[in-house]
């Protein structure tokens, strides 16, 4: 006779379940079951209940997919949300951001700012997030603190950043706190140089070496405006694209960042090199940078993944809207309406995050032996009816606002709305607190 399966940790009783691979199955009266953390079945719910479990949690009306993952932000500038509105990304970055991250950003900013952001990705439905900030090791206590899964990016400059004199100390700090977490479950070290304009080769080439011999992701801004990749080749003769894939940086573990400049040259680059590229729409669009090539980049075979970048340049760090807009965007610019459909564009939010991220073995879809993190939407409400596609339904007609719960390795981190280890009323404070003193200044 065989074995009967022990009941499972956690059965979960949704109306549908999106699982994203397969791609564009919706499951229907299905059961998902969690057993130590990680997805245990998948199956009809009268096959599951008769296995039975611990805890069973009927979701009715209610939409279970993978956690969304936000493949780029600033977690720490949710503090300078709305400081630096309607300006030039140069405007913005230099005489805005730059002198009051010079003034402001320490230990606390970053460890606040990072739990702020945590908080307000969780309620709405991001389970993993990459992160690209000063003070890493900060960043990283706080992702532990909070029970998400994070890629936290190491980030190195030509010039001194808060936490670091120079490029070589980052590196240094970097690769220490690479070993400290080299055997966490949920935290990933990547090595973040800011943008090819603001990294010189000899760093670059330094980078490139140390990720080869630790195997960890590279995560840079490329081809973020029209005037970055101008003076690129009005200076080194070559578009800094090439230059990364002349200095060996491009390859399955490189995440480059925006490319709203894209060429025939660059797709073939991107392509060859198996590289991924992270879209941030709404910051593109506020701060006029430009559009990238979304549905092109598909079509060619190049993994795209989404981000909502930092706080300070979008102003929000809602996932969900955030690939709404991707899809629209996409469609303008194809000119083909059916250009990144709603299965499509949830994939971009879910396992094409987990792939930039090389992390596409435990998260992204809902597969047996990956872990359970996972995001229920509640479908129920009057602007989400009659559903006839819940994916279409979900990316068209739903806010971060229908989240209602959301697990991480099998732990509810939002139950019903609520945030379970976090506290929202002090992480609130602590908000208003900073946002006074900066303002006073």
């Amino acid at each position: 006779m065989p074995t009967p399966q022990a009941p499972f940790d956690l059965l979960l009783l949704p109306t549908w379940i999106v699982p994203v691979e397969p791609a564009g199955v919706v499951l229907r009266e299905h059961a998902l079951g969690i057993r130590d953390g990680r997805i245990a079945l998948l199956a009809p719910r009268e096959q599951a209940l008769r296995i039975g479990a611990q805890v069973v949690r009927e979701l009715p009306d209610m939409l279970l997919c993978p956690g969304l993952i936000n493949a780029h932000g600033h977690a720490a500038m949710t503090l300078l949300r709305g400081y630096a509105d309607d300006l030039p990304l140069q405007e913005w970055l230099h005489e805005r951001i730059w002198p009051a991250e010079a003034k402001w950003v320490n230990e606390d900013f970053v460890r606040d700012g990072t739990l702020i952001a945590i908080a307000e990705q969780l309620k709405g439905g991001i389970t993993c997030h990459a992160d690209m900030y000063f003070y890493p090791a900060e960043a990283s206590t706080a992702v532990h603190e909070a029970g998400v899964r994070a890629q936290i990016s190491i980030p190195i400059l030509d010039f001194p950043i808060p936490g670091a004199h120079d490029a070589g100390e980052a590196i240094r700090q970097g690769l220490q706190l690479l070993d400290d977490l080299k055997h966490h479950p949920r935290i990933r070290i990547a090595f973040g140089p800011h943008a090819p304009y603001s990294v010189s080769d000899d760093k670059l080439e330094t980078i490139r070496m140390l990720a080869e011999e630790v195997d960890t992701p590279i995560h840079m801004h490329v081809h973020e405006t029209a005037g970055e990749v101008d003076q690129a080749i009005q200076q080194q003769g070559e578009r800094p694209l090439a230059r990364l894939q002349r200095l060996g940086l491009l390859g399955p573990r490189f995440q480059a960042v925006h490319m709203t400049q894209i060429n025939e040259q660059d797709i073939e680059l991107l392509v060859a090199s198996n590289s991924s590229v992270i879209h941030c729409p709404e910051s593109n669009l506020k701060l006029a940078s430009g559009f990238c090539p979304v549905d092109k980049l598909w079509q060619a075979g190049v993994n795209v993944a989404i981000g909502t970048d930092g706080a300070a340049s979008n102003n929000d760090l809602d996932l969900l809207g955030e690939t709404r807009t991707a899809a629209l965007l996409a469609k303008a610019i194809a000119g083909n309406p059916s250009a990144l459909d709603a299965h499509s564009a949830l994939r971009m939010a879910t396992l094409n995050g987990a792939r930039a991220l090389g992390l596409e073995q435990q998260i992204g879809s809902l597969e047996i032996g990956k872990q359970a993190d996972l995001v229920a939407f509640d479908l129920s409400g009057l602007a989400q009816q009659p559903v006839y596609d819940p994916v279409s339904q979900l990316l068209y007609a739903c806010s971060r606002h229908e989240v209602r719960h959301v697990w991480v390795d099998g732990k509810a981190l939002v139950e019903d709305g609520r945030l379970t280890r976090l506290d929202e009323h002090e992480l609130n404070e602590r908000a208003r607190a900073w946002g006074e003193r900066i303002a006073q200044r």
